[in-house]
């Protein structure tokens, strides 16, 4: 439902005393009115919380428990300029960031123009994106910019401390 990493990164950017302006902060957030939009719409069939473990966990652990496999259009996958600063600074993958605001929707394909319209209209959900789809296979595979494959497991452990 928005942007990846915020919450995780802006933890270590100011645990870490890094002085550079950002707008970078914590994406703590309700989520139930954007929940509520994408349920009245209908053809969701999924939803996990990209907490512990991030999206990389989150998205894994759907595909796992539907049987399916799952590909990611990383273009389409929204992270801000200083969430990618921070990470590489870190050495931290940001799809293995928590993320406090957000919500992972598996959503029917005949409904997800829909229910991304529906969310869009809610403060919480207005930088939400169609991120990928259901294939088969056992795998949650990102397709890169520039036309490669990488196969994106779940995190061994956390990256970021859990400090809340």
């Amino acid at each position: 439902t928005g942007s990846l990493g915020d919450h995780g990164m802006s933890l270590m950017s100011f645990r870490e005393g890094f002085g550079f302006e950002t707008d970078l902060k914590s994406d703590t957030a309700p989520m139930w009115n954007v929940v509520k939009k994408a349920l009245d719409v209908g053809g969701v069939t999924a939803m996990k919380d990209p907490t512990r473990g991030g999206f990389a966990n989150a998205i894994n652990e759907m595909a796992s428990k539907s049987g399916k496999g799952v590909l990611l259009h990383q273009e389409a996958i929204p992270i801000k300029k200083e969430v990618h600063a921070v990470s590489e600074m870190l050495g931290i993958d940001p799809f293995e960031v928590a993320n406090e605001g957000k919500v992972v929707m598996g959503v029917k394909a005949d409904k997800a123009e829909e229910v991304l319209e529906a969310i869009k209209t809610e403060e919480y959900g207005k930088d939400a994106a169609i991120i990928g789809e259901v294939i088969e296979g056992d795998y949650v595979v990102v397709e890169t910019p520039i036309g490669g494959e990488r196969i994106l497991e779940a995190p061994i452990a956390d990256p970021v401390p859990r400090v809340c």
